[in-house]
């Protein structure tokens, strides 16, 4: 399967990916606690990813003589690809972090909890997809955007009917 085939059958997954996620709390009917409870619980996501990358990079630059010392890593190496998904996962948490408060107002704390199952879930996907073969990375990727963009989305039209 060529590149844009690859990335669009995970853009694609990456879609369904992100309206499982927003039906969920209602088919199930899960129970969450309050939206303000379950907020910062939610955030907790991100950060725990971002902690693991953060943490996978520092014990990158401890055992390797060549980045000891905070030199950039070499070009499509391993220490490359875990700085580039630190920053997308940065830009992804903060998207989240400024759209979670609003849905988890809107639609309920249920939301945002399953909104940061699967953010975590996503983002590892992403992570390892993009070691394995940078097109496997979309699954990953869109699943998270998406995912966001649409609860956004619904929770404003939500608030305005």
């Amino acid at each position: 399967m060529d590149k844009q085939k690859t990335i669009a059958a995970g853009m694609g997954l990456g879609a369904i990916c992100a309206l499982v996620q927003l039906a969920l709390p209602e088919l199930v009917r899960l129970p969450a606690p309050p939206p303000g409870l379950a907020l910062p619980l939610a955030l907790l996501s991100p950060a725990a990813v971002l902690i693991a990358i953060v943490g996978r990079i520092a014990g990158r630059r401890f055992f390797d003589p060549e980045l000891i010392d905070g030199q950039p890593p070499a070009p499509g190496s391993a220490a490359a690809i875990d700085g580039r998904v630190l920053q997308n996962t940065v830009e992804q948490a903060l998207i989240a972090a400024l759209v979670w408060p609003f849905v988890a107002h809107v639609q309920g704390g249920a939301a945002v909890l399953v909104l940061a199952v699967g953010f975590a879930v996503l983002r590892l996907i992403f992570w390892v997809g993009y070691h394995k073969a940078p097109p496997l990375r979309s699954l990953g990727f869109a699943g998270t955007f998406y995912s966001t963009v649409l609860a956004l989305v619904w929770a404003v039209i939500s608030a305005l009917i």
